[in-house]
């Protein structure tokens, strides 16, 4: 079962992690948002588990009309589609590159941890390492060079050197919620914006078994 996103904000802030200030609500006039723009929009539905793919993501959204004009679009891809189990996800917009940190439960092996580029490059380019938890600090800086795209990390042209520390320190607690929380299956923080200062975890799918968190 898919985790909602209420939930698994109050997962990752147990753990400490950070998260993009965001507002969850069902009604769709939003002028009372404080956040400040750019904002992201999605739908957080069990129905809709691809969300990009069926228009219920806008991102880089510029101001209040913008964001009510996308709300009405989303409520008729909604409509569309038939669901009506959902809530609308506002987020600040958050520079830096984008990594995917997961988590699967594999039934040899037992919680297996990965690490790669995020966004579309984890479907191209499949560039991602992976260890068995629990893990260590020096496992952890393993991973960060095994991939093909580790330069990356360390800056190019005009964009500064990622802060390796705060990602380490990333894979550390998914490597302690594996360990900790059995019921939960399988995870997915895609993206993570990682710049020089930090990590945050923009997206959270969280797949549970029978016990609810």
């Amino acid at each position: 079962m898919l985790l909602s996103q209420d939930k698994s904000i109050k997962l990752l802030k147990k753990y400490r992690i950070k998260t993009p200030k965001t507002v969850l609500f069902k009604q769709q006039n939003v002028n009372f948002l404080k956040l400040k723009f750019p904002v992201a929009l999605k739908v957080d539905s069990p129905e809709a588990i691809h969300k990009s793919d069926m228009g219920l993501v806008h991102v880089n959204i510029k101001d209040i009309h913008e964001l009510n004009r996308k709300l009405k679009t989303v409520c008729t891809v909604l409509r569309m589609h038939n669901i009506t189990k959902y809530g609308m996800v506002v987020q600040e917009m958050v520079k830096g590159l984008e990594i995917i940190i997961g988590m699967k439960r594999d039934p040899t092996f037992g919680s297996v941890i990965l690490f790669g580029l995020g966004g579309v490059f984890v479907e191209v380019m499949k560039d991602v390492s992976m260890r068995i938890a629990p893990l260590t600090k020096k496992d952890c800086l393993e991973m960060l060079d095994e991939i093909k795209g580790n330069k990356l990390l360390q800056g190019y042209r005009h964009i500064k050197p990622v802060n390796k520390d705060k990602i380490v320190d990333l894979l550390l607690k998914m490597s302690k919620i594996s360990q900790n929380e059995k019921h939960i299956q399988e995870i997915d923080f895609n993206p993570v914006i990682v710049n020089d200062r930090q990590a945050i975890v923009v997206d959270a799918r969280i797949i549970i078994g029978d016990k609810n968190v």
